[in-house]
């Protein structure tokens, strides 16, 4: 179950609870999950009692405990507890990373579509101004993955701080330029130097797509090794697998708000999560020769190995369909 799955579980079970008389409350247009604070419990806690108490005019913790059952019964939760003034703390049952792993994979690209935005019509008004025109292009891209029309509907202005570079496009070329004008906020300049150039962990653009060209040399490598992916067993990766689960809220909340830079900082999230996994995924190492001494290591790649692997390789679908909506290249080698 991914986090954003958790939210509308959540959300249904207040709808539930408001259409069963029990919850006079309104209810919210969403529902935020998170990772549980010191002294939680679970993989994921939610306030949303506390947010329902006083339209419900109860104690947050009766409010709980309303929601509580409601949550409880829902497919791929194992355990609901109450903690601190009325925190809902969820405990997801075993296998749910190897479900989400599988459900990635599945997906390839399209992970993160959703229809949240179904039924929305948006129409951006045209731009001539670099920064603002690339915004726009974007914006619409985000926009058509969570069902919105985007071709019908009153004229919406972007309002977006200009470049003030105008040869920009050339200096940089178009993969360094785009991350330049979408990587800060709407509100926020643009940072256009020649750093975006350097391939440096210090250039966020050159960790995003390093992180998927890795993924792509893991798959290489195993193959040499005679393995594949498969999400077989639980992997310890909490970073990295929040970062995947997290990817279609993200993309949501980027479409709704018109912010692509929420897309490239979770990229940015994603890839530091992979750089710091990559080098437990295979059984010789991060990097394999391209013939395998038999004298080396006779470690063989076991269920851990397997499951690491399609776990990076979720990550590899993240970080390529993101760079796509971006509309940045994703280089197998880099």
């Amino acid at each position: 179950m991914t986090p954003a799955e958790l939210s509308r579980t959540v959300l249904h079970a207040v709808c539930r609870a408001v259409e069963d008389g029990v919850l006079h409350a309104p209810v919210p247009e969403s529902v935020s999950v998170e990772r549980p604070r010191p002294g939680g419990s679970g993989d994921y806690a939610t306030n949303v009692a506390l947010r329902l108490a006083g339209p419900a005019g109860l104690p947050p913790r009766e409010v709980a405990e309303i929601l509580r059952p409601r949550v409880d019964g829902a497919p791929g939760i194992r355990r609901v507890e109450i903690t601190g003034p009325g925190f809902l703390n969820i405990t997801l049952r075993e296998g749910a990373q190897q479900e989400l792993v599988r459900h990635v994979l599945e997906q390839g690209r399209l992970y993160g579509h959703g229809d949240s935005l179904a039924g929305t019509s948006v129409r951006l008004r045209p731009a001539e101004e670099l920064r603002s025109r690339i915004w726009a292009q974007t914006v619409r891209k985000i926009l058509r993955t969570q069902g919105a029309d985007v071709q019908s509907g009153t004229p919406e202005d972007l309002h977006v701080v200009p470049a003030q570079a105008q040869d920009l496009v050339e200096r940089l070329g178009p993969d360094a330029a785009r991350w330049a004008l979408l990587r800060p906020a709407a509100h926020d300049h643009p940072h256009a130097g020649d750093e975006l150039l350097t391939q440096h962990e210090a250039n966020p653009l050159f960790r995003v797509r390093y992180a998927y060209s890795r993924t792509r040399a893991l798959t290489r490598n195993a193959e040499q090794l005679g393995f594949a992916g498969d999400s077989q067993s639980h992997v310890d990766a909490p970073a990295l697998t929040t970062a995947i689960g997290d990817y279609p809220a993200v993309l949501a909340s980027a479409a709704r708000l018109r912010a692509p830079d929420r897309l490239a900082r979770h990229l940015e999230s994603t890839a530091d999560a992979l750089l710091a996994f990559q080098h437990t995924v295979l059984p010789h190492g991060d990097e394999i020769d391209d013939k395998i001494d038999d004298e080396m290591d006779d470690e063989k790649p076991m269920a851990a190995h397997r499951s690491r692997l399609a776990l990076a390789e979720a990550a590899g679908v993240v970080l390529a369909g993101g760079l796509s909506l971006l509309g940045i290249s994703a280089p197998d080698y880099l």
